[in-house]
């Protein structure tokens, strides 16, 4: 059960990662849960297919957003606020890629 909550909770702040009207020190508060709740998940080897989901769907979003950011215009109030959320959605997916790299040292340093 407490791995379906985990999971759950990694999906929820995920979401709350990747709105654009989220407070700097709120974003850090949820990205500290968001680590937490992976490394309940991190002590489970199975859970790595989980993990490269998340990294998998979070690069297509950091697509996606850097291509609605590349059509505004060059100093434009739109492309500001494209770039912050950029930046975000980068950052996340910094957390998660580390993530599966911790997972996939941990595989690797038992020798499955």
């Amino acid at each position: 059960m407490h791995r379906f909550v985990a999971k759950a909770n990694v999906d929820h702040y995920i979401g709350l990662l990747n709105r654009s009207d989220l407070a700097p020190d709120h974003r850090m508060h949820v990205t500290k849960l968001l680590i937490e709740e992976e490394d309940k998940l991190s002590h489970d080897l199975e859970h790595l297919e989980f993990a490269e989901r998340k990294a998998a769907n979070g690069r297509d979003h950091v697509h996606h957003v850097r291509t609605a950011r590349d059509g505004f215009a060059f100093g434009s109030a739109d492309r500001e606020l494209a770039e912050r959320l950029l930046v975000n959605c980068e950052n996340l997916q910094t957390v998660l890629e580390d993530f599966c790299h911790r997972l996939r040292a941990k595989i690797n340093s038992r020798g499955l």
